[in-house]
């Protein structure tokens, strides 16, 4: 099933007036990716069959391919972003293997990972080991072992030099919850990230910034804009 968090009904082809909304994102060189899995509901892959059949079901529907039932209508996708938190931990590399394949087709297909910060990840470190993500943003967050708590940026540290040492992604992303009530645990004030966290990781080859969960909570907080140009 595909859940667009209210903002329009697919199962109506509600969903077809984004077309121009995702165009004009892309026009202006910003990626626009369909996330599959998510915190809640049960999903799982039974087989590297099922794997392909889902990579094809996602190429003619929401990338590059043709379908009747596009829910975006002639928009094509970027790419797709594994955001596995449950189920088994089985077939997702299949699964970026057979999504990667499409790219031969001319249209690059991006593969991008929401991993959560304990390494190796429980659900998608053999996805990842595949080497075909793009981009892992890593949520340093929910998981106090991995993520900065008030004046120690030590666990953080060092679960980032983990994770861009030994995933070979093109650009790992800083995780973070975009407000205190975005997350369990885990929000960093932007004077301490701007102060101790970039410097401490901008340094890595690998660094691509910052992902923030979620709009939602970033339009009520204003966080990407206070550190937007420290980033």
């Amino acid at each position: 099933m595909i859940n667009l968090a209210g903002h329009c009904d697919p199962y109506t082809n509600g969903c077809t007036g984004l077309s121009s909304d995702i165009k004009s994102c892309q026009a202006k060189g910003i990626k626009v990716m369909l996330s599959l899995g998510g915190g809640a509901g049960s999903y799982y892959l039974t087989s590297s069959k099922d794997a392909r059949q889902v990579a094809t079901y996602l190429w003619n529907n929401f990338l590059g391919g043709q379908s009747a039932s596009r829910p975006f209508g002639d928009a094509a996708l970027d790419g797709i972003d594994f955001d596995i938190e449950g189920g088994t931990n089985q077939h997702w590399g299949d699964l970026a293997r057979y999504l990667s394949r499409y790219s031969k087709n001319g249209k690059k297909v991006y593969l991008t990972a929401a991993p959560q910060c304990p390494f190796p990840d429980a659900w998608i470190a053999d996805a990842l080991k595949t080497d075909l993500f793009d981009y892992v943003w890593v949520q340093f967050y929910n998981h106090p072992q991995c993520q900065y708590t008030e004046g120690d940026i030590k666990n953080l540290e060092d679960a980032w030099k983990q994770w861009t040492t030994d995933v070979n992604a093109t650009l790992i992303f800083l995780g973070l919850p975009a407000s205190p009530e975005a997350a369990g645990s885990g929000f960093i004030p932007v004077s301490d990230l701007t102060s101790q966290v970039l410097p401490a990781i901008k340094g890595s080859a690998k660094y691509g910034g910052v992902m923030l969960w979620s709009k939602y909570y970033d339009n009520q907080s204003g966080y990407s804009s206070a550190m937007k140009n420290d980033v």
